[in-house]
This record gives C-alpha cells, sequence and structure tokens, in this order.
C-alpha cells in the first residue's frame, strides 16, 4: 500500500509528494554551466576597464592637470558606463529567448518542451537509448505468421494470415475455435481491434480474420464474462496478470463438466519451457519433447524476419480453486521467483509471428544521428534475433557490428558485447556483495557500454541501470582503454561525460526517463507518470521527432555562441574606445547616453535577431559540444578580435585625424565646458557625433557577420528566411538615423545632425566590415593551415625534443 507498492515506489522516485514536486534538483545543464564561466570572467575584465578608467581619467586630470574635483563625478559615470557596456546584460535575455523561441518552433514539430533547459541538454546528447515498438516502428502490429499442430503457416504479404489460414491453409475448425478462444480469452478488457495494447489488437484481429468474435466469445464464458446471465459467475475464473518478471499472462476458467482450464500466452522461450506436450492437427496432443527444435526453429525463422514471437497454450486442471496460488519448487518465472504450478505442464497451442513495421523514416534519422557523433542504443523486450533484425534495418546495427560481413544479421554473428540480453546485462554489471545484495560495478560496466547497440528481453529497471552507468562513466579519462578500442574496435569515446536522451511510455519508465538528462515520454502510448518524468514529449511518439530536437538543441547553443560573438566585438571595441578618451582628454568621444543607446541596441535588440535564427541540417554534421570546451572557439575569437581591431582603428582614425581629414572642429575643443563664461550654451561636436554614427554603423552590419561562426564566405546565406533578424535590423537602422540625425542634447549628437558626406563616410567604414571578415577568414585559413600552435604548446614541443636531443647525447659512445 501507498509507497509499499510497485507504483508507488515509482510515484516516490518521480514526484517528492502527491503534488508533483521533484525529489531532487538535476545538475545544471552544460549550457547554464559555460555561461556561469564566462559571466565571472567578463565581470572581472569590465571591473578592471572601469577601475583603469576612474583611476587614468582621475590622476591625469585632477593631479597633472590640476583639474576640479567636481569632475569626479563625471569621471566616475564614464567609469560606470564603461562597466555597463563591458558586462553583457543581454545574455540571460538570449538564453532565454533562444530557449523560448527553440521550444516553441519544437512543438510544431511533434516535441512538447516541458522544460527550457531540456532544449539546449539535448544539443550536448551523446547517447540515444530508445525503445523499439512505436517508437522506431509504426506501432501497427499485425499477426503475419502461425506455427499451430507442427506446421508453419505464412501468407504472402498480399493476404491476411487469418483469410488464408480459412481459404488457403483450410486450418481445421477444431483447432480455429481453441486458437480463438485461447485469444479472446486471454486478453485484457481495454484491448479492442483499434485500442489498447499493440500485441494483443494485432491478436484480436487475427480472431476477427478467423471469422469469430472475440467479444462474443468472452461474453458466452464463465469466468470470463461480465454482462448478461454469466456476470454471476465471473467471481469463479482467475485473471493472472502480465509483469516483466513473468513475461505471460494466464487467465483461469471453470469447465462444464468440473474442474478449470487456464489459457496462457507469452514471450515464446518462457512458455515453450512450461510446456509438456503439443497440440496436433486431429486435436490430439503429444509429447513435446520431440518437438521443442522444432518449435525452436520457428521462433528463430520468425524472429530473423524482424517479427516478435508470441506463444499461445492451455492447460486443464482438476484441482479446487484454492490452489490457484500454490507454486512450482522446481520451475522458475524470468526473475527467478517460483512459477505458478497453473502455469506448469501446458499444452503448446500456437507460435504467432506479430510484424510490427519499421518507420519509412528511421534510417535517415539514425544515419543522422551517427553522423552527428550520437550513439543510438536500442532497448526492447523482443528476444535477441528480433531486436538485431529491427535494428540491422534501422541502421543501429552494421556490418562493422558482425563477426563475417557475409553471414546473416543474426544475433549469433554479432561481436561481443553488441547485443546483450537482460539477464546477462544484469548478472555482468552487478556483483553480490557478503550479505547477499547487489551492488552495480562501473568498472564492469565501462567493458561493455562502448560495444553495447541491442539490449534484448530487457526490463524497465534495465533502462535506469542503463542510463546511471553511462551518466556516470568516467571511461574517457582513461585515454590508454580510448586508444584501444579505436585501434582494435574503431570505437571513438566522447572525450567528456556522457549526456544520455531516453525514451519510455510506461509506467515502469518513469524512474529511467528520471534519471537521464533528457526524458522522452510518448505522446500517443505513454502513461502519465511517463510525461511527468520526462523533459520532452514526443506528440507522435516517432524516432525523427529526436532527432529534430538534437538539432534544434544544437541551434540553441549555437544561437547564443552568435549573440556571444556580437555583443563581445561591440565590448572590446567600445571599452577600447572609451580607455583611450579617458586617456587622452579625460572625456570618452562616445558619450554615456549614446554607450548606454549602443548597450541596448547590441543586448536587446541583437539578442532577439540572433536568437531567432533557424536551424540548419549542417548542425548535425558536426560532433556534440564538449561540457568541457569553451563557449567561445578559436575561430570566434579571431572573429571578435579582427572586428574589434577594424573597428578601433577606425574610430582612433576619426579621433586623431578625422577634423583634419574632414575639416570639423576637433570634439574635444567643441565640448570643452565653459560653462563659466555667461551666456555658454553647451554645444556637441560633429566630430563626436561622426564617431558614435560610425561607431553603431559597424555593430549592424557586423550583426550580419554574426549570423556565421565557421567563416563562411557568404555572409548573408539564408538571412532572408529570417524575417525576425530583417526586421530588427531594419528598425534598428531607422532607429540610429532618427538619432544621429534628431537626437540633439538627447543622445548628445550635433545640432542638425551631419551632412550627406559625413553619412556616406560612416555607412562605407560600416559596411566596411563585411569584406574585413573575409579577411579575417583568410588569415585563420592560413594559420590552421601551417599548424601554427598556441605559445604554451610550442614551448613544450621545444623543451620536449631538446630534452630527447640531450638524452641522445648523453647515452652517445
Amino acid at each position: 500500500v501507498g509507497v509499499n507498492s510497485v507504483a508507488g515506489k515509482i510515484k516516490a522516485r518521480v514526484y517528492a509528494d502527491g503534488t508533483g514536486g521533484d525529489i531532487d534538483e538535476k545538475e545544471d545543464s552544460p549550457l547554464t554551466q559555460k555561461l556561469e564561466v564566462i559571466a565571472s570572467q567578463i565581470g572581472i575584465a569590465g571591473t578592471v576597464a572601469a577601475v583603469i578608467s576612474f583611476g587614468a581619467m582621475s590622476f591625469l586630470g585632477l593631479y597633472l592637470k590640476q583639474g576640479d574635483y567636481q569632475n569626479l563625478v563625471d569621471y566616475f559615470i564614464v567609469a560606470i558606463t564603461v562597466l555597463a557596456v563591458a558586462v553583457p546584460e543581454g545574455l540571460p535575455l538570449a538564453v532565454t529567448l533562444a530557449l523560448a523561441f527553440s521550444s516553441n518552433k519544437m512543438m510544431s514539430e511533434q516535441n512538447l518542451v516541458k522544460h527550457l533547459d531540456a532544449c539546449e541538454t539535448m544539443g550536448c546528447a551523446t547517447t540515444i537509448c530508445t525503445d523499439k515498438t512505436g517508437t522506431l516502428t509504426a506501432n501497427r502490429m499485425t499477426a503475419r505468421s502461425l506455427y499451430i499442430a507442427k506446421q508453419d503457416y505464412t501468407p504472402d504479404s498480399s493476404s491476411s494470415l487469418g483469410g488464408y489460414l480459412r481459404t488457403t491453409a483450410r486450418l481445421a475448425e477444431g483447432l480455429i475455435k481453441l486458437l480463438t478462444e485461447t485469444i479472446s480469452i486471454d486478453t485484457m478488457n481495454e484491448s479492442t481491434l483499434t485500442m489498447g495494447n499493440p500485441t494483443e489488437c494485432a491478436l484480436l484481429n487475427l480472431v476477427k480474420d478467423l471469422g469469430a468474435d472475440f467479444q462474443q466469445i468472452r461474453d458466452s464464458t464463465k469466468g470470463r464474462s461480465s454482462a448478461g446471465v454469466l456476470a454471476k459467475d465471473l467471481d469463479k475464473g482467475k485473471q493472472v496478470n502480465f509483469s516483466s518478471a513473468r513475461k505471460m499472462m494466464s487467465w483461469v476458467i471453470p469447465l462444464d463438466n468440473g474442474g478449470f482450464r487456464v489459457y496462457s500466452k507469452g514471450a515464446s522461450e518462457v512458455l515453450l519451457q512450461r510446456c509438456t506436450q503439443v497440440q496436433c492437427k486431429d486435436n490430439a496432443v503429444e509429447s513435446i519433447e520431440g518437438h521443442k527444435e522444432e518449435v525452436n526453429t520457428a521462433i528463430d525463422v520468425y524472429a530473423k524476419r524482424g517479427m516478435r514471437t508470441l506463444a499461445l497454450a492451455y492447460r486443464d486442471v482438476s484441482g479446487p480453486a484454492s490452489e490457484f496460488d500454490a507454486t512450482s519448487s522446481t520451475i522458475k518465472n524470468a526473475d527467478g521467483s517460483p512459477a505458478l504450478e497453473i502455469e506448469t505442464q501446458m499444452t503448446f497451442l500456437a507460435l504467432v509471428g506479430i510484424e510490427d513495421p519499421l518507420r519509412a523514416e528511421v534510417p535517415d534519422a539514425i544515419e543522422k544521428c551517427y553522423r552527428a557523433g550520437i550513439d543510438v542504443r536500442m532497448v526492447t523486450g523482443d528476444s535477441p534475433n528480433t531486436a538485431v533484425s529491427i535494428a540491422a534495418q534501422a541502421g543501429i546495427v552494421r556490418k562493422e557490428h558482425f563477426l563475417n560481413d557475409d553471414a546473416p544479421m543474426v544475433a549469433e554473428n554479432l561481436r561481443p558485447n553488441v547485443m546483450m540480453e537482460g539477464k546477462e546485462f544484469r548478472q555482468r554489471v552487478y556483483r553480490t556483495m557478503e550479505d547477499d545484495t547487489q551492488e552495480f560495478d562501473q568498472t564492469a560496466f565501462d567493458e561493455i557500454w562502448p560495444h553495447l547497440r541491442v539490449l534484448a528481453r530487457s526490463s524497465p529497471d534495465d533502462k535506469l541501470t542503463l542510463a546511471h552507468g553511462l551518466n556516470q562513466s568516467t571511461l574517457f579519462e582513461n585515454k590508454i582503454k580510448c586508444k584501444e578500442l579505436l585501434s582494435e574496435h574503431n570505437i571513438t569515446i566522447f572525450p567528456d561525460r556522457q549526456v544520455i536522451a531516453m525514451t519510455g511510455d510506461g509506467t515502469n519508465d518513469a524512474p529511467a526517463l528520471k534519471r537521464a538528462d533528457i526524458g522522452f515520454a510518448m505522446g500517443i502510448a505513454g502513461t502519465q507518470i511517463a510525461k511527468d518524468a520526462a523533459d520532452i514529449i514526443l506528440l507522435d511518439d516517432n524516432f525523427a521527432s529526436i532527432v529534430t530536437a538534437a538539432k534544434w538543441g544544437r541551434n540553441v547553443y549555437a544561437s547564443i555562441q552568435k549573440f556571444l560573438q556580437f555583443q563581445l566585438t561591440v565590448n572590446i571595441a567600445a571599452v577600447v574606445v572609451a580607455l583611450t578618451g579617458a586617456f587622452y582628454k579625460q572625456i570618452s568621444p562616445l558619450a554615456a547616453i549614446q554607450l548606454l543607446w549602443v548597450n541596448l541596441l547590441m543586448d536587446s535588440l541583437a539578442s532577439l535577431a540572433l536568437a531567432s535564427e533557424p536551424p540548419v541540417d549542417e548542425l548535425l554534421e558536426r560532433p556534440p559540444v564538449n561540457r568541457s570546451q569553451h563557449m567561445i572557439t578559436e575561430r570566434m575569437v579571431f572573429n571578435m578580435v579582427g572586428q574589434a581591431s577594424y573597428q578601433i582603428c577606425v574610430i582612433m582614425v576619426l579621433l586623431f585625424t578625422g577634423p583634419d581629414w574632414f575639416g570639423f572642429e576637433p570634439g574635444d575643443k567643441v565640448e570643452k565646458d565653459d560653462s563659466f563664461y555667461e551666456g555658454y550654451v553647451g554645444q556637441n561636436s560633429v566630430h563626436y557625433t561622426m564617431i558614435f554614427n560610425a561607431f553603431v554603423w559597424m555593430q549592424l552590419f557586423n550583426e550580419i557577420n554574426s549570423r556565421h561562426l565557421h567563416g563562411e564566405v557568404n555572409v548573408f546565406n539564408g538571412m532572408f528566411n529570417n524575417p525576425l533578424f530583417c526586421g530588427i535590423l531594419f528598425v534598428t537602422a531607422i532607429l540610429q538615423f532618427i538619432f544621429a540625425q534628431y537626437g540633439s542634447h538627447y543622445i548628445h549628437v550635433h545640432e542638425g545632425g551631419l551632412k550627406g558626406e559625413y553619412w556616406m563616410w560612416c555607412l562605407i567604414f560600416g559596411a566596411g566590415s563585411l569584406p574585413v571578415q573575409q579577411v579575417i577568414n583568410l588569415i585563420y585559413s592560413q594559420y590552421k593551415a601551417h599548424g601554427y600552435k598556441p605559445w604554451r604548446k610550442r614551448k613544450r614541443n621545444r623543451l620536449a625534443n631538446g630534452s630527447f636531443r640531450e638524452l641522445n647525447v648523453r647515452s652517445a659512445p
């Protein structure tokens, strides 16, 4: 009862209480961890720049030039402005916008995101552990083959199995009656022809094709009927529910002549071991000992065709109902617990091969995963050969996973550890302690998981073990082992902790979904607890939608990188310009109000523009992002430093030589504080207005460059597919024109704005950011082509080579 029941224990893992609160919080997402590092670094740098700015202006203005102490207020305002510009306040906004934009778009692509950070976490995923039924397959189960009365019946694809058995094969009426009764009685009430358990739906449709009505059979069977006059006898029957521990289900009904009949269905290898007899054509039965090999052959044949095999059996018992719960002393369930006595010594009736076709889009989606550096592992309850057949069709297991390329793609031909059954998996990754408790063995798990692609005959707890083991693995730190796996098995271990995505639909899957970094619940077949435990709900239960989530997740990360590339370029240039003014004339050529406009422009509007970039397929051509890798890449540093250098050069040229080139008064003279003269009215210079205008236009054009992170030549590629970006860029340009031309004292620009000539030069300087980017790309490509290494690496190499030469000299005769 409560937390002591199986359902209660699962709920306790998913909820802290009945309100839905989490038991514990997951660790911060990879993006959050990286942003915290960047924010700390930028904060320190901005504080240092502000202190230097204030100190320089105070020293030069007060000590050397003997200025008024009232100027300290102005110096302090400039320093605070430098700090405000240096720190990207828009970064949290950019992150939130990117996540919200992505989650909204993912909704239209069958991904319902429950937690925003799940978007970007999925972009870092290195492993996807997926179910088979309904996720890789279409969940349209159909009975395609039948082994009954020691004979196989498999029609061609154009015929239904039931129609074939009735018309072509002319199966004996007695066998048809026994088959339809077994299926109709030993299925759940919730299952119908179109709704309920997919496997049972397939069986009930077979009953229909055989010309019987499953509901009529149920309603006319004492101990099974819950309607009409027989409803009073319902308690004379007994249902033994299916469980993953037993891998079978039974229903006991009373017989008219006394005694009871037990109808059972379940996993073929489990039920076959419970049978002592086999049903024959003439309604007679024989000992099964001489026929087990034939049945096992049929199981293998069906499984190799990718079909799920289900066995049907029955037994007539004469004991009283009080003995229904008696257990066998010799026969065990799949989990090792004692089997029910009434589910032993049965008569094997039939083996049904049930086909669930692979979704057409799955092979391509899995290929995209492998190209993106994401491993796919299938976790299923099917038999090994069925699981391997589906995995081979989907592309999860490939030729390199088999011992012999020419041999059939079956379980026995796989390399070690590529496919494992749940029982063997549990035995190998858990060790028994002295007090008979089971303890997880991470070392043993690390020997298995790099090879593992298919986990067959698994239980929900195996999913939890898999998620936990992968999440905790530090195999990547063992460089020797990683090199061995690469050289001997061609297996590349991701150089950081695994980020696991897990799919699930049942209540028992909820703990695994909770434990994984990203849990995917099925929107159609999933239970409410599974959906509550998940981070993302697949509305169409389709594996291809998981790949879509990975693409959008990577796009979130790329969008934040684009914003950082753009923002930090502005910050570097603005801070250097402000510091130069502080050292040069104790006044920044960019006024505080102008820097705040630049800050607003760069933070809020740019974050919205760059966060709305749609994903491109090229995102899935790159490996997942390493957790320990800095968010600002080497290429981004080149772009930022290159563009900032260009902007600083332009501003310095305008600052120091602009008056001579363009014929206007120097800004420091025009804006000199002469307020002690009677009738003085402060003026804003054309000089500093042009610097401000040119600076902003360089940012606007560089915003186009910042849409790309990898040195793409055509920076306009795809820009017009993003109307939001184009709209924000256009509105920002219009606002800048209005501010620069008509802002006057409100924005600290020259009264009357700038002449057309000066506007032309501002736009030329701004557009210069585009060819400058191509120069930066060329320099970076030459840098990489010549194999230039950072100074520290070159120094280590020189020391290593020197030590080696010294060793050779010393060892020479």
